[in-house]
């Protein structure tokens, strides 16, 4: 089959990508030309693990390519994927600008094509407010007019940042809206490599499809403040929430996933779906009282984390002249993803109160110097070790794997203070007994040297 992703992006480049890799032929349509050139030379614009080889392997054999050209782009598709980006606007709102842009373009070569064309299906794969994928039908169709040929359906992407290409080529389920069986049937032709193993493709109503990806995303986000809650209950009654959640998740009704206590969520899609939930309510006239909380509960999340920091320094003069080490940048790991990292907030509110801060992240880093600009006073080390020496604390706000077992003799040999803030509780609270560290986790009492 022949495709066109509209947008090299996160969703856009895996999408396109395992799409060619089950033998369709696909195009890979961006409007950044140094994007585009750097695609073409087998560069990878994210961090993706298994996304590179799949890149270059598709590429040589003919499956996939690259262009600037929108008109060649949409020209012999038969399917077009519509996967740009839908960010919150200052109020939290969905800013469609950029999927109104493209449905413009399309409509522009739909126009050009004719009446006699074959039916072409515009998908809309970014997570838009729903009714967005009709709003995108009836603009086209003012473009267009009444007798060019053409279809619209929703198929919101489930992808974790970190395991996309296995979350692609081995989906839970794949959610379509259409509105029609000859797209219905298409998709079912272009997913069915993808769910031999028995998992269902639901089809749908375009609305219906629409909101599943909100509903996923907002209930996940629901259970991460949940536990977080529960944590903050734990830390001011003396409980320890890592044997609330061992006692609590053993019932099977709850399960155990997104169910870990920390400094919140991040990331490009729980924050923004959530907001996108309430500006959703707040124009049917249903105040969504839970995603107004569940937002709420994580946005704190971080500035409690950040009063243990300031208390612990508190007796010594505050954070003014202190050297703070953050142990990871980016959101989560396996991505060198940094919208709504933690660890920028963190940072931020560290050099706000006077403190040095030095970073690091196996691969983060140039995503942290470009977002945090060239006048910052935040010091990007190559080597977690390096980040640590001479630090009067280290605050651990990704749990990638080489942060669960350091040497900690090593660290006391080079740190100016013996204090760790772990945000992700990668360490047994036992275990720091026996370190000589002062040890703040989430949901669960200091420890501090006797």
């Amino acid at each position: 089959m022949r495709l066109t992703m509209v947008g090299t992006g996160y969703v856009g480049l895996v999408t396109g990508v395992c799409f060619a890799n089950t033998g369709n032929d696909v195009t890979c349509l961006d409007v950044d030309a140094k994007k585009i050139e750097k695609l073409r030379q087998g560069i990878c614009p994210i961090y993706e693990p298994g996304l590179t080889e799949l890149m270059e392997r598709n590429y040589e054999a003919g499956r996939l390519k690259y262009t600037l050209d929108k008109a060649e782009a949409y020209r012999d598709a038969e399917m077009i994927f519509i996967c740009v980006g839908t960010p919150s606007d200052e109020r939290g709102h969905t800013d469609l600008k950029y999927i109104n842009s493209a449905a413009d373009d399309i409509a522009a070569t739909l126009k050009t094509l004719g009446p006699k064309q074959k039916p072409k299906v515009i998908v809309v794969k970014s997570t838009v407010p729903v009714g967005t994928t009709l709003s995108v039908k009836t603009r086209i169709r003012d473009i267009v007019g009444p007798d060019t040929p053409f279809s619209v359906a929703d198929n919101p992407e489930f992808l974790k940042e970190g395991d996309a290409i296995n979350d692609f080529n081995k989906p839970d389920r794949v959610v379509v809206g259409v509105e029609d069986d000859r797209t219905g049937e298409m998709f079912r032709q272009l997913y069915d490599p993808f769910v031999r193993q028995g998992h269902p493709i639901f089809l749908m109503d375009i609305l219906s499809a629409e909101m599943v990806k909100y509903a996923s995303n907002n209930f996940l986000a629901t259970k991460i403040s949940f536990i977080n809650e529960m944590a903050n209950l734990c830390e001011a009654y003396g409980a320890d929430i890592g044997k609330v959640r061992e006692g609590m998740c053993s019932d099977k009704r709850i399960g155990n996933q997104f169910l870990y206590p920390g400094l919140g969520y991040g990331g490009s899609c729980f924050p923004k779906d959530t907001l996108a939930c309430i500006m959703m309510g707040d124009k049917a006239g249903i105040e969504a009282k839970l995603s107004k909380s569940v937002h709420e509960v994580n946005q704190k999340q971080r500035d409690r984390f950040f009063d243990k920091i300031q208390a612990h320094f508190k007796s010594s003069g505050g954070l003014t002249g202190k050297t703070i080490a953050f142990w990871g940048l980016a959101f989560k790991p396996r991505t060198d993803d940094i919208r709504e990292a933690p660890a920028l907030t963190l940072m931020r509110k560290a050099m706000g109160y006077g403190a040095a801060v030095r970073g690091y992240d196996p691969v983060a880093a140039d995503n942290v110097r470009a977002e945090m600009g060239p006048a910052n006073t935040v010091t990007i080390c190559d080597e977690m070790y390096e980040c640590a020496k001479g630090a009067d604390a280290i605050v651990i706000s990704t749990d990638w794997d080489e942060f669960k077992s350091p040497d900690f003799a090593r660290l006391a040999s080079i740190m100016k203070g013996k204090t760790i803030f772990d945000g992700r509780n990668l360490y047994r609270r036992s275990q720091m007994a026996e370190t000589g560290f002062t040890y703040y986790s989430v949901g669960r009492a200091p420890v501090r040297p006797s």
